[in-house]
Formats: C-alpha cells, structure tokens, sequence
C-alpha cells in the first residue's frame, strides 16, 4: 500500500473530479486539512468563483474520502522544524512535510513552488498518482 500526503488543493481537484482512490493507496493529511477545506470553499463562494451549493457537494465529496487525519505532538514538533528549516512565517505547509516524513511514501501538491521548496525533503509526486 503506498501512502500519500495531500494538500487541500488536491483534495479539491479530487473533489472537483469525483476522483475515485483506488484501495492500494492510503491518503493522509494533516488535521488542519478540515479548517483550510472549509476556509478556501467560504472564500470561493464569497468571490463569486463558485456556488454555495456547489462549495457544499465539495465539502461533502472530501468527507467522504477515506483520509487518515493526522496532528499529534510529534506531528506538530517535526512541523516546527520544518518550517525553522525552510524560514517559514507559519507551520501551516510544513505539517503537509513533516507528516509526509513521519508516515508517507510521497506528498501531493498541485502547488508548485512548495513542491520545488520541499523536494528535498520529500518525494513529490503527480496528482495522477492516486488514479
């Protein structure tokens, strides 16, 4: 079974997609996962980029993945690090890291330059993994 790390903008391109994840795979993301989620869907439909109602069958699709959410001490001191590491303002990114470094084969991103920033320390791999 190989284990990925997702960032909230795959698992809203999953969402988006209806992405089915097939069961040889595990996806794991920190549990501030929940908070971004609701928080870039609240500012999509703020903005006008997107429904209310289409926010909540996003919201909807991501519960019903089977993620493993994840955010203990140890979680958060290697988050710590991280960020020290890197000269980061926050943790928010290097929980994604520090979680993939603790438990995962690879982490997911569709950003780009967190990805070029963290290669690194993680293996990166292409959302086209989980399919």
């Amino acid at each position: 079974m190989t284990k990925y790390v997702i960032g909230p903008d795959v698992a809203l391109r999953l969402a988006h997609e209806e992405a089915v994840i097939p069961d040889e795979h595990q996806v794991l993301a920190p549990a501030l996962l929940r908070s971004q989620l609701l928080a870039l869907l609240y500012q999509a439909v703020r903005s006008g980029e997107m429904t209310k109602k289409d926010a909540e069958r996003q919201l909807n699709y991501v519960r019903g993945l089977r993620i493993r959410l994840l955010g203990d001490r140890v979680l958060q001191a290697v988050a710590w690090k991280v960020a020290d590491q890197l000269g980061w303002p926050d943790t928010f990114d290097a929980e994604y890291v520090a979680l993939t470094q603790l438990q995962a084969d690879a982490f997911i991103t569709l950003d780009v330059e967190l990805a070029h920033a963290v290669k690194d320390l993680v293996r990166i791999a292409p959302i086209e993994a989980l399919s």
